[in-house]
């Protein structure tokens, strides 16, 4: 059998193989200051975000003029009812972002692009999103993870030349990793990259490509297999969509986005020339992760669009529906679920904004910066929306086409709900996020302390890493035993006259920071090798971090407002709303670190699994259809019908 017609196999890893192929991946070393990494370590350093970053005068005057054409658009040509009635994204209106420009927002001026900051980026998406979330996944598929930005950090000169100006203003991009049977472990990737000659052959099954049904280009993690001048493993490549073997054979819905254009793509004995690899074989992964450090971002941009848009909505109904003689917005009992929109998306935009301006300053690494926000952004929309439905009563469980059809104002907030509800899935869900953040979260402990708990390290190896783990944390935990968040006048400048009193929240970060690295150095002095089983505590670790990242952002960004006179006093009050509510959380979390139910979690699952239970499942009919729970995906030439659609 030749190179060309060799069949892919699932590859057979265990636990261990698949964790190592995961570390190889991600990026070593820390070469530039991280605060949220600070953070973690219990170490709270304000001057790496205050006084808050500001993008450049051109900057913002290209954006602000991108902004105002983009606003108009969606005003003018963008119907979201329209979108949501036929679940597609009407041609036209995917022409017409082309020719504005949207394709291109973050690919460089000298390739045909807008060259928008990550800031103004972001802006654009909430904007866009607004009027509908389809065409936001649409735009940030193409550009955070699509072909423009691993060429953008990985590609060689030609490549860029070939392909970002067909980017930035013709061609569709979508990003191919995920398989029927691999998600966030591609140690178990299937789709192979066999060399044959000056090229590739792709075979294997993609799932849930988003842009893949319109897609010109495609950015396919392969495996390829380990031979005499070929290092191997996983490895990116761009493909034509338009290439002999290519075969779009689902276009899927879902229970949001309705406009999405995700799919299932097939490829069988694909040729993709050599020229077409992104940077070296069995870089794929790293390529990928590395990619996603700032394409995450795109996903909280979106959610804070959704945060506006939910406030507008409860400050509107809220005057005008009367209940008991006042607005329903008097009661407590919806007041405060007004509060928490309001004080939310003042804080998802507050760390959002940083975030953003600190990726384009480069001045520091965001990786765990850009994830806090992807993560908290997707969880907080959830709620705000959720709670907008709650406000809305029957009317926000009702969609807005049935709500107009009986002669009232078309308010979707049931539609909102359901399209926000995979942001805590795509690109990492919340469990994969907990643990990618708790892993560079407790990165320096395993740098100076991880030989101590590998079990493949001699008895050499763990004496020398005792030594070094002694010295480091000799230093380390006198550290986190006082600190200015005990003195009363420190951070005094976020506490002018007449002003809430945000100091006071600095000053509690800064000692809960401390807190958070002296349980996470208690945890794992206890659990030592097992820490990485304990998921759950891991997770409320990583959701401390980033209620205190938020808040320290909220902070920052309310004195900033009020340093330029632009509605200080109402920033503060934000800031000075959310950090209370988010500090009750914080407490929250920190109670069930110790006293929760994890362990007897663990037994129940054991009896689930088991069918101890199966008596419980008893009085139902099951509305499932039959079938495989995971689709085949063994390699082969499609037998279905290709709905590939490029947009003319």
């Amino acid at each position: 059998m030749s190179a060309a017609t060799t069949p892919s196999s699932r590859p057979t890893v265990t636990e261990r193989e698949a964790r190592q192929v995961a570390e190889a991946a991600r990026e070593q070393d820390w070469r530039k200051p991280s605060f949220a990494k600070e953070l973690f370590l219990g170490r709270f350093r304000l001057d790496l975000i205050h006084p808050h970053p500001l993008p450049a005068d051109d900057d913002v005057q290209r954006g602000e003029e991108f902004l105002a054409k983009l606003r108009d658009f969606c005003e003018t040509k963008i119907d979201g009812s329209v979108i949501e009635r036929d679940a597609r994204i009407p041609d036209q209106v995917i022409t017409g972002l082309k020719e504005l420009g949207a394709f291109g927002m973050k690919i460089d001026t000298k390739y045909g692009g807008l060259g928008l900051t990550q800031v103004y980026y972001n802006k654009a998406l909430a904007l866009v999103g607004s009027a509908n979330p389809a065409i936001g996944a649409l735009l940030s598929a193409h550009q955070s993870i699509g072909v423009p930005q691993p060429l953008k950090m990985f590609g060689t000169q030609e490549q860029k030349d070939t392909f970002l100006p067909r980017c930035a203003r013709t061609d569709i991009s979508a990003f191919l990793l995920t398989e029927p049977d691999v998600g966030s472990d591609p140690a178990r990737l299937a789709t192979t990259a066999v060399p044959d000659g000056d090229d590739y052959v792709l075979d294997g099954v993609k799932l849930w490509t988003t842009n893949g049904v319109v897609a010109d280009l495609l950015v396919v993690m392969a495996r390829v297999p380990k031979s005499e001048g070929h290092k191997g493993g996983i490895t990116a490549f761009v493909v034509e969509a338009a290439s002999e073997g290519v075969t779009v054979e689902n276009r899927n819905a879902f229970m949001g986005l309705r406009g999405l254009e995700n799919g299932v793509t097939r490829f069988h004995r694909v040729r993709v020339p050599a020229a077409n690899r992104i940077g070296p074989e069995g870089a794929g992964l790293k390529i990928a992760l590395t990619t996603l450090n700032t394409g995450r971002l795109s996903l909280p941009a979106m959610c804070v669009g959704a945060g506006k848009w939910c406030l507008k909505i409860a400050r509107e109904w809220s005057a005008v529906r009367e209940q008991w003689g006042k607005p329903v917005a008097l009661h407590e009992a919806v007041g405060s679920k007004i509060s928490f929109i309001a004080a939310t998306t003042f804080a998802l935009e507050a760390v959002l904004d940083l975030s953003s301006q600190m990726a384009d300053e480069d001045r520091n690494d965001i990786r765990i910066e850009a994830a806090l926000a992807k993560l908290y952004g997707s969880e907080m929309a959830c709620l705000m929306a959720d709670e907008l439905v709650q406000i809305r009563g029957g009317r926000g469980f009702e969609t807005a086409a049935s709500l107009e059809a009986r002669g009232e104002r078309a308010v979707p907030a049931e539609q909102i709900l359901r399209d926000l509800r995979i942001n805590r899935i795509f690109e990492g869900s919340t469990e994969i996020m907990h643990l990618l953040i708790a892993r560079e979260a407790v990165d320096a402990h395993l740098s100076v302390a991880g030989d101590l708990i590998d079990p493949d390290k001699t008895l050499a190896d763990k004496a020398k890493a005792g030594a070094q783990a002694g010295a480091f944390y000799a230093k380390w935990l006198p550290k986190l035993v006082a600190g200015p968040g005990q003195l009363p006048r420190s951070y005094a400048d976020f506490h002018p006259s007449a002003h809430p009193d945000l100091a006071a929240h600095l000053r509690y970060v800064e000692r809960t920071a401390r807190k958070l690295a002296r349980s996470t150095f208690y945890a794992m002095s206890r659990w030592q090798g097992r820490m990485e089983t304990k998921q759950g505590f891991l997770g409320r670790i990583v959701d401390i971090g980033a209620e205190l990242f938020a808040m320290s952002a909220a902070c920052v960004r309310a004195e900033h407002l009020r340093a330029t006179g632009d509605h200080g006093r109402e920033a503060y009050q934000l800031a000075d709303a959310f950090c209370r509510q988010s500090r009750i959380r914080v407490e929250e979390l920190f109670g069930r670190l110790w006293t929760n139910t994890d362990d007897l979690d663990r037994k129940v699952v054991k009896g689930v699994l088991g069918g101890a239970y199966e008596w419980l499942e008893q009085g139902i009919v099951d509305p499932s259809g039959d079938g495989p729970w995971i689709a085949d995906a063994t390699p082969g030439a499609s037998q279905r019908e290709n709905v590939h659609r490029p947009i003319p």
